[in-house]
Order: C-alpha cells, then sequence, then structure tokens
C-alpha cells in the first residue's frame, strides 16, 4: 500500500517551529485571528474548525473560523476583504480560487499581517507558506487505485472544480499515471462547481444512457457518496469508484462495496499547525513579510508542510472508523 510521505527537510523545519511556539511564555494582549474557507458546513471544514479552535484554547488567543456555507469563491474572497479591515494577529485560508484571492492575499502580507494558506494554495500570491497535502502524490495514490481495480484498462469520467490548485495537481497526477497505460482513457471531466447535485444529476444521466463509462473518480469530497447512492439505488455493479476525504458516508459506502477507497486529508491537522505557525510569526516577526522565504536557503519558515494523507479501502476503513472515535472520545 502507497504511504503519504513528508518532504525532506519540512519535518526538522515545522519542528523547530512548533518548539518556538510552545516556548512563548505568554500571548499578546487582543491577538486575534481568522480561518477562511468556501463551502464551510461540510464535515471536512468542521473538524478544520475543531484543529483550529483546540489550537486556540492551548495557546489562549481569539479565533474565528468564517466562511460561506456554500462553494461561493467569490464570496469568500469578499469575507477576506472584511477580515482585512479588523487588522487580524494573522489569516489561515483556503482559496477557491487562488487567482481571485492572489490581490488580498497580497494586501494582507504588505499590512503586515501574516497569511498561510491551508488545503488549496495561491502559489503566485505572497503567502508565507503552504500547509496540506501533497496533493499531487494523493491524486497518484487514487490512480494507482483505479488501475489496480480496473486491471489498467477502461473508460474514467472525472468530477473535480477546475481552478482550484490543490484539485488541479490532483487531475495532474491521474493524468500522468494513466498516460503510462494506453488502455485507460479519460473520457470526460466534469465541474461539479461545488454542488454535489452536479455528481448525482451527471452520474444518473451516464448510467441511464448506457454510457460506456467503467470509473468515476471524485477529485474532492462532495461527488463520491452521490456517485455511490446512484450506482446503489440502480443496483449497478462492476463499477469502480475513488473518492477524496473521510466524509461518514463515504466510508459508509466503502464498508458497502460501492466505493473502493477514498485519500483521507488531515484538515484537524492542518488547521491546528497553521495557527500556531500563525502565532509564532507574530509573536517573532520576521524582518520582512514581502521577502521570497521560499528561495531564501536561510529561511526561518519552510515554504510547505505535508500533512500527509491515508488511503482507506474495504480493508482497513473499520480500523479507521475505530480510530476516530476514539479520537473523537479524547
Amino acid at each position: 500500500m502507497f504511504r503519504a510521505r513528508t518532504l525532506p527537510g519540512v519535518a526538522l523545519v515545522f519542528a523547530l517551529a512548533f518548539s518556538m511556539v510552545n516556548c512563548t511564555s505568554q500571548q499578546e494582549a487582543g491577538e486575534q485571528y481568522y480561518l477562511l474557507a468556501a463551502n464551510v458546513q461540510v464535515p471536512y471544514w468542521q473538524a478544520a474548525r475543531a484543529g483550529f479552535l483546540q489550537s486556540a484554547a492551548q495557546l489562549k488567543v481569539k479565533a474565528e473560523f468564517i466562511g460561506p456555507d456554500t462553494y461561493d469563491p467569490k464570496a469568500e474572497q469578499l469575507e477576506f476583504e472584511k477580515v482585512l479591515q479588523n487588522k487580524p494577529s494573522g489569516i489561515l485560508v483556503s482559496p477557491a480560487n487562488p487567482a481571485l484571492m492572489r490581490g488580498d492575499i497580497d494586501a494582507a502580507i504588505a499590512a503586515g499581517i501574516p497569511v498561510i494558506t491551508i488545503d488549496s494554495d495561491s502559489p503566485a500570491s505572497k503567502r508565507l507558506l503552504f500547509i496540506g497535502t501533497n496533493n499531487y502524490e494523493a491524486g497518484a495514490m487514487g490512480a494507482r487505485v483505479a488501475l489496480n481495480e480496473m486491471r489498467g484498462h477502461g473508460n474514467v469520467v472525472i468530477f473535480t472544480m477546475p481552478g482550484q490548485a490543490n484539485l488541479d495537481d490532483r487531475l495532474r497526477a491521474y493524468r500522468d499515471v494513466f498516460d503510462s497505460y494506453p488502455g485507460m482513457k479519460i473520457v470526460r471531466i466534469v465541474d461539479i462547481h461545488g454542488d454535489p447535485r452536479v455528481a448525482f444529476d451527471t452520474t444518473r444521466q451516464i448510467v441511464g444512457h448506457k454510457e460506456k463509462v467503467d470509473a468515476f473518480i471524485c477529485l474532492e469530497a462532495l461527488a463520491g457518496k452521490e456517485v455511490a447512492t446512484v450506482l446503489d439505488r440502480g443496483h449497478i455493479s462492476g463499477k469502480t469508484v475513488v473518492a477524496m476525504d473521510a466524509d461518514p458516508d463515504t466510508l459508509e459506502w466503502i464498508r458497502k462495496g460501492i466505493i473502493a477507497a477514498t485519500i483521507a486529508q488531515k484538515p484537524y491537522s492542518m488547521a491546528y499547525v497553521g495557527l500556531k505557525m500563525l502565532a509564532d510569526l507574530h509573536r517573532h516577526k520576521l524582518q520582512s513579510l514581502q521577502k521570497n522565504w521560499a528561495q531564501d536557503p536561510f529561511s526561518p519558515v519552510p515554504a510547505f508542510v505535508d500533512t500527509g494523507a491515508t488511503l482507506i479501502d474495504r480493508n482497513n476503513v473499520d480500523t479507521f472508523l475505530a480510530g476516530e472515535k476514539s479520537a473523537a472520545a479524547r
């Protein structure tokens, strides 16, 4: 089984930054931090919220999780503008549209407010670093599952949201892996626009018209359970479904054998670590936030912190659920 790896050198840099935060004896008065995302009511972002607030409680700082309840990149961008007016101590943001968010992120940096992207990056912006999954590796992990399930041959439909950096990286990995197998063909890429009903309706249309589709690949958390629901209601077997993230319904469909596997990220860890690093950046200010620290070999901050990903399939789904229940109890 493929195992997620941490990028070389990141673990050491992160450990140093983490220890610096823990050594802080007292928070500054009035520290206020924000976590900003889109579609904040989904389980994925509720897990991130829990990590963010847990970190805030340990640091004894004020923290607020905000963003639109549905997938709305423009609403997220407007929320970011409102946050800037409050002159916060730091911002964690998951840009639904990296190009749209770039100007506001740069404006925050220019105002001396540290910004870290999590989950989805805005690499062309002046954000200080990215914390999240190595999304190319996550895509490659899913592609290998599909190859194994399909025995290297078949037509594939992919559900995604083009323009979101993390999803684009996953799609690129699927393409690269499939390129080595002439029998694997991506016949359609569907933009769900953040609406799970698009995945449901498209899957129903495909199976209703008896199109030659052997696999459904879901690059985000919303589509997998919708695809599984359609296949289950239609009593359709023999299709490969690869999902993303550890939504409870997705895990249940793995248990039922409709979804072959999902790649679980660590949104709790992203937000938990992200806030600690923001607090460190606020309390131990850099010489300049606008310097290109990513190109500095002596930078006090990493360019990327890989929080890892876990492949969940029928062999380990019960173990994962038991571990999740134990963690919640703690």
